[in-house]
């Protein structure tokens, strides 16, 4: 129980590091335009049991970590950076509880994002979500 704790911590940690740090990884003539839109995304299980991360940068750049960070930027400039109204990937989920939650923390167009959102299974947050948290 001591060990899940301290694991838990930790990841914990290390996400917040990754997250602070992300920024400053962007190049520098990222970081000239005010209105820009870079991101760290995560996905974790029920209480933390695993969870992953990843930085994107919108536009995407040949650079970037996320494998579909072009579908993913249209995705978000459709719902107007609100990831409340992304289009998502509409279709039918399994009734089976095995929670995911996902945060998205960083800036869209100039707008400071901190959103998070549990979802009761992956494929619920497959189809309310689309591809942004497909990593």
């Amino acid at each position: 129980m001591i060990v899940s704790t301290v694991a838990r911590r930790l990841a914990a940690a290390s996400l917040t590091a990754a997250a602070l740090a992300a920024p400053l990884l962007m190049s520098p003539t990222a970081h000239a335009d005010s209105r820009e839109t870079v991101l760290f995304l995560t996905v974790s299980g029920s209480e933390n049991t695993w969870i992953r991360g990843i930085a994107l940068q919108c536009p995407a750049t040949p650079q970037g970590h996320h494998p579909r960070a072009a579908e993913v930027c249209a995705a978000l400039d459709e719902a107007g950076g609100d990831f409340d109204r992304l289009p998502g990937d509409p279709h039918l989920c399994p009734l089976i509880l095995d929670p995911v939650t996902v945060t998205a923390k960083g800036t869209y167009d100039g707008d400071t994002v901190d959103w998070q959102r549990t979802y009761p299974n992956a494929c619920a947050m497959e189809a309310a979500a689309g591809p942004v948290f497909a990593f």
